[in-house]
């Protein structure tokens, strides 16, 4: 996307050196403003990410005319028209620099998506982006994890795209390659650690069956086990994306049950298979 990278970013330093900001401001024409690769800004300096991979990563989202599309760090404003123009999104780009701001705003009419995509002057560290269904950037990997607690606050199930940069230990679900720049996507995982009462039909005569199963989660990533009796059973092929969760496990009678569902807060519940095809309704309660 179109953001700023920090001076010190690998993006940016042949920039920075080859091109101070004494000397961008005097490249400057005079009249109006015309944004130059390489300016300062209050954190990083403008690179605009190529057009190809602001699709790409749009795409990888599965953006959709639902989604609420927030920038951050929105330089020109191309992600955020793109998203308005060619996904029908609603858009908005959040911008520190005002003259940045003003010219994202005559892009979006001049593309005639000045409805759809909004731009505000703000800091991104410190402007409310929570209702976003997408999020994208293109910062450093330390600012990335700066805004990594709030990101994993946000709603279970939004997506979050990076150009170049990473999340540092936070996995991405997906990592695309385009001319040689990355694309990083991540889902907003729900929370799940913890004790949970789990409820799912017996299939022997009994109406239900309750066990304990305990949930270790490491964001997207997660393992467990059931309580059979004296036997702790690990779960199997367990998988999390967004609020939808899925797991296995071999009961005390051979049996093996696959359960799919999504979390809610401190409850979750969905379908349960067997390998023998019966099938039937399953809940759990954090404890």
């Amino acid at each position: 996307m179109n953001r700023f990278v920090r001076v010190a970013g690998a993006l940016g330093a042949a920039l920075a050196v080859s091109m101070p900001a004494a000397a961008l401001a005097q490249a400057q024409p005079k009249g109006e403003f015309q944004p130059q690769v390489g300016q300062a800004g209050k954190d990083v300096i403008w690179v605009p990410t190529p057009d190809a991979l602001v699709e790409r990563m749009l795409t990888m989202a599965q953006t959709t005319p639902n989604d609420f599309v927030i920038d951050l760090g929105a330089g020109d404003g191309r992600i955020a028209i793109a998203a308005a123009k060619r996904f029908g999104a609603r858009s908005m780009g959040i911008e520190y620099n005002p003259d940045m701001v003003t010219l994202s705003k005559k892009n979006a009419a001049k593309e005639g998506v000045g409805e759809r995509a909004e731009f505000v002057r703000g800091d991104i560290f410190e402007t409310d982006f929570s209702k976003a269904t997408v999020v994208t950037m293109y910062l450093l990997p330390t600012l990335n994890a700066k805004l990594r607690p709030k990101i994993l606050e946000m709603k279970p199930g939004t997506r979050v795209t990076s150009h170049q940069f990473d999340m540092e230990d936070w996995e991405p679900d997906e990592l695309d390659v385009f001319d040689g720049r990355r694309a990083y996507l991540w889902i907003v995982p729900a929370k799940v650690q913890g004790a949970w009462r789990l409820k799912y039909p017996a299939g022997d005569g009994a109406a239900q069956r309750e066990v304990a199963l305990t949930l270790e989660q490491r964001y997207q990533n997660v393992k467990g086990s059931v309580r059979l009796g004296e036997i702790n059973a690990g779960i199997r092929e367990p998988a999390l994306r967004g609020d939808v969760i899925r797991f296995a496990f071999v009961d005390a009678a051979g049996v093996r049950r696959e359960f799919t569902g999504k979390v809610s807060g401190n409850t979750m519940e969905g379908t349960v298979r067997t390998d023998g095809g019966a099938e039937g309704r399953w809940s759990a309660t954090r404890s």
